[in-house]
């Protein structure tokens, strides 16, 4: 079998949740690393059968998973919690999630392929990850099987139209920084500068566009978060341990040359659009944490007046330590807000 029929048999196999817990930004990107000799268990969501397809694919040995199976899970938004800061949006890499800033977000759950990449970037904790209603269902080996191949296509074909839109999008700001610039350099133009030129070959696109690169960010810290997680368990054989921890340091290798590349991207002018909107998220960020702590401090309040009613003083106590608590956090966001805003 050559490289690219390889390639294109090993992402079929894939469960195509491009939940990057194999380390890569998508199941695309893993079964070309597979073909070029990566391990074939690090994929959770695919389960141990999964490796063994990849193990006749490619001829290697069947291998034990490399962390648990995962069966199919769906994200649930408490939408009551949610403050439409819009990051579970941005991270979701199959765009099953709809809403928009400052409006309550809703999961798109026959879409959503349970990667868990939209879980650690909300600030409020408000996404819950449930078995699959649709998994849940299946009341046969081979209606199950139906639902993961149902899975796969949609999740593949929103992956796919998620990068061509992310490209898209990328490709519009450049042009617009672009016309930007040229309308500021045109007044320091002499007439004699101003005769017409002849047209130059087009530069070069980059190797990847900020949006996909900022896509990418996101999955590896993820990734990260997971396998700290993993770290932390007691029970870990040594060799597991060393495995982990060198798959961290890969991760972390992978990262700084992420974050190399989007040093470097599109240049001074997208450097200072890039400080302005860092600005302006802090801004929005610190903004956020005031409305979760106040947020906060009401549920509280409302806890409390529901066990008066009770007249549980086990719980009036408790409400009252959470009361506390949420003044105390709306203290220090009101103060980190505070010289922002002046």
């Amino acid at each position: 079998m050559t490289q690219p029929a390889l390639i294109e048999a090993v992402d079929a196999a894939l469960p195509q949740t491009q939940c990057g817990k194999c380390g890569h930004d998508g199941c695309r990107p893993y079964a070309e690393a597979i073909a070029e000799g990566e391990a074939i268990n690090r994929c959770p969501p695919g389960g141990q059968a999964t490796v063994v397809r990849l193990a006749e694919l490619t001829g290697r040995a069947e291998v034990p998973l490399e962390q648990p199976a995962q069966s199919p899970l769906v994200a649930r938004i408490r939408e009551a919690e949610c403050i439409g800061c819009t990051k579970c949006i941005q991270a979701c890499p199959v765009d099953a999630i709809l809403g928009a800033a400052k409006h309550m977000h809703t999961v798109i759950e026959a879409e959503c392929t349970g990667c868990e990449l939209c879980v650690a970037p909300c600030p409020v904790d408000c996404i819950d990850l449930l078995p699959h209603p649709d998994w849940q269902a299946a009341d046969s080996e081979a209606e199950q099987d139906a639902y993961l191949a149902r899975r796969a296509e949609r999740g593949r074909r929103r992956f796919e139209a998620r990068n061509a839109r992310l490209v898209r999008e990328e490709d519009a700001r450049r042009e617009r920084r672009r016309q930007r610039s040229a309308r500021q350099a045109a007044p320091a133009r002499s007439p004699h500068q101003a005769q017409p030129q002849a047209p130059t070959a087009p530069s070069q696109a980059p190797a990847a566009s900020s949006s996909a690169l900022r896509a990418s960010r996101v999955s590896l810290v993820a990734s990260l978060k997971r396998l700290d997680r993993q770290r932390q368990a007691s029970d870990l054989a040594p060799d597991k341990r060393d495995e982990l921890e060198r798959r961290d340091a890969e991760l972390r290798e992978r990262l700084a040359d992420v974050d190399r590349q989007l040093a470097g991207a599109d240049g001074p002018q997208a450097s200072n659009d890039d400080a302005d909107k860092s600005a302006r998220q802090a801004e929005r960020q610190r903004r956020f944490a005031v409305n979760a702590a106040e947020q906060a401090r009401r549920r509280a309040r409302q806890q409390l007046a529901h066990a008066e009613r009770q007249r549980d003083d086990e719980a009036i106590a408790a409400a009252h330590e959470q009361i506390e608590r949420a003044e105390h956090m709306l203290a220090e966001a009101r103060a980190a807000l505070a010289p922002a805003s002046h």
